[in-house]
């Protein structure tokens, strides 16, 4: 073949090339649009309403707006867009629900598509073993770990009310002796209500406290708060899956939690095998809830796939100490935070219990006498519920909510916090009022929507009764046995408010008062 018919054939083919070229891209920009338009017509058909949403930003979506205290960021901006908004964080679509309203459709009508938990990506937690039975699907396997707890651990029998009265009996008798030898100087309240029920908590885990020796305290008590310090961290990865896990690494967060579990993990090891080498026989101890789980497990305790291991046990333990340590010290300091600053309300109380109670300290078969205790602690709930996001939640199939559509994989909240001091739901919502339960039957065991400080539905937390006899039993005593004032000079209005944002929201200074030992 010559030159000249090689030029000949490329020149054809270039000519054909532009002659169709216009053709092909026409027909190829067509065939994009109509799919385009598919897809958009399909999609508008799933997101036909979402929830209303505030601006956002590129990548960082509403990341932004959240700031240090997201309860209180969440509640401001419900005002402006709506009781249920739909937010971008990172990469994580996420609704929040700020009304009891909605909270009340959630709960009664779609309980079930909203009740898993999300599994935390970052910082290590999925390398973890805690998390497969912490952030568990809800279904055959989750109800039998809710079992375990409702009626293993926290039944009538396994109340460990003898336990209780005693570690406030002892706390009682700590502040008595201080009283006595320093008459005048404040106690710090934050630091005891922490000790109280972490030695609740062991004992009835352990049959052990941290007094005497027979735990490190400091070093378990620091592993604690690194391990509740990273897991309230801002984490990357929970935000952008796909690449925040080089961040985390990198920042050095998922060693940190790693590190924290390791220790934590070696430290439960030792309890379990500690009950299992025990002598029972000769030990004279109450059966703890190591105990319980270790004769479930030797019993042969199995479902479906939930085989209680000794991870699972530990696994167990961990999600108590958790969910009970810091939440139950934490609403003990807010409910004296509040009694000092409206000493009215706690000279009332204080009147309420001594009339009732006629001997030095109270026991739990007395608290159902105190009925105006009971409107105190509902009212610091309602103003400082424990967690006031609740847990986050994972939707699993689309359903509408207030007309709105919620789609799987979004995250939820619920805004505790903020339906606690809707003023639809309350008069005067800011103020320290327990006189307002007189005239509901308002409770907090989630059958009200207006006060869900422990959730609801099927994730509602199982460990309420157990928290809130510590926290009823240990304000009854405290109030029973001591005045309260201030020291230093320092009025009410001068008692400090603001919060630390974490796994439970604590009082961010501690708490700090006199005690004046009660002669009846």
């Amino acid at each position: 073949m010559t030159l000249e018919m090689h030029c000949y054939i490329v020149e054809m083919k270039i000519d054909s090339i532009f002659i169709w070229f216009p053709l092909l891209f026409l027909s190829t920009s067509l065939l994009l649009l109509k799919t385009k338009r598919l897809i958009y017509s399909n999609n508008k058909k799933l997101i036909i309403n979402p929830p209303p949403s505030p601006p956002k930003l590129p990548l960082l979506g509403h990341l932004h707006l959240l700031g240090s205290h997201p309860h209180r960021s969440l509640c401001n901006l419900s005002r402006t867009h709506g009781p249920i908004m739909l937010l971008k964080l990172g990469s994580i679509p996420t609704v929040v629900i700020s009304s009891a309203t909605a909270a009340r459709e959630l709960f009664k009508h779609h309980n079930l598509a909203s009740c898993n938990r999300p599994r935390l990506t970052g910082s290590g937690r999925l390398s973890y073993n805690f998390q497969d039975l912490a952030f568990s699907p809800y279904g055959e396997r989750f109800r039998e770990l809710r079992k375990i707890f409702i009626l293993e651990l926290f039944s009538t029998k396994q109340s460990f009310h003898r336990i209780r009265e005693e570690e406030v009996s002892l706390l009682i008798n700590s502040i008595s002796q201080q009283s006595i030898n320093f008459s005048s100087n404040p106690i710090d309240l934050s630091e005891k209500s922490y000790s109280l029920t972490a030695n609740i908590t062991t004992r009835i885990a352990f049959g052990k406290s941290f007094r005497g020796g027979e735990l490190d305290n400091q070093n378990f008590r620091k592993v604690m708060h690194r391990i509740t310090g990273v897991l309230k961290s801002f984490s990357i990865t929970d935000f952008f899956p796909s690449f925040g896990w080089i961040v985390d690494r990198i920042s050095g967060v998922h060693g940190k939690l790693e590190k924290s579990f390791g220790e934590m993990d070696a430290f439960f090891q030792k309890v379990v095998d500690d009950r299992i080498n025990m002598d029972k026989a000769t030990s004279g101890n109450e059966e703890n809830i190591v105990d319980v789980l270790l004769r479930m497990k030797r019993d042969g305790f199995q479902f479906d796939e939930l085989v209680l291991t000794q991870d699972c046990i530990k696994a167990l333990i961990m999600d108590i100490f958790l969910a009970g340590v810091e939440t139950g010290a934490t609403t003990i300091v807010w409910a004296m935070t509040e009694l000092i600053r409206n000493p009215r309300i706690m000279k009332r109380l204080q009147t309420h219990i001594r009339s009732h109670i006629k001997k030095d300290q109270v026991k739990e078969k007395d608290l159902e006498r105190l009925p105006y205790l009971k409107m105190v602690v509902k009212e610091v709930l309602r103003l400082h519920p424990p967690a006031p996001l609740l847990l986050s939640r994972e939707i699993t199939s689309h359903f509408k909510l207030n007309g709105y559509d919620i789609h799987p994989k979004a995250h939820l909240h619920v805004n505790v916090w903020a339906i606690g001091r809707d003023p639809e739901c309350w008069d005067n919502p800011e103020e320290f009022i327990p006189e307002r339960f007189m005239e509901n039957n308002i409770d907090y065991k989630g059958q009200n929507y207006e006060l869900l400080p422990f959730g609801g539905g099927r994730r509602v937390c199982p460990g309420m009764n157990m928290g809130i006899f510590t926290i009823e039993l240990t304000l009854a005593n405290l109030l029973l046995c001591f005045d309260w004032k201030l020291g230093d000079g320092m009025k009410e209005e001068d008692v400090d408010m603001e919060e630390n944002f974490g796994l439970a929201v604590a009082k961010k200074l501690p708490l700090t008062l006199v005690p004046v030992p009660y002669l009846a």
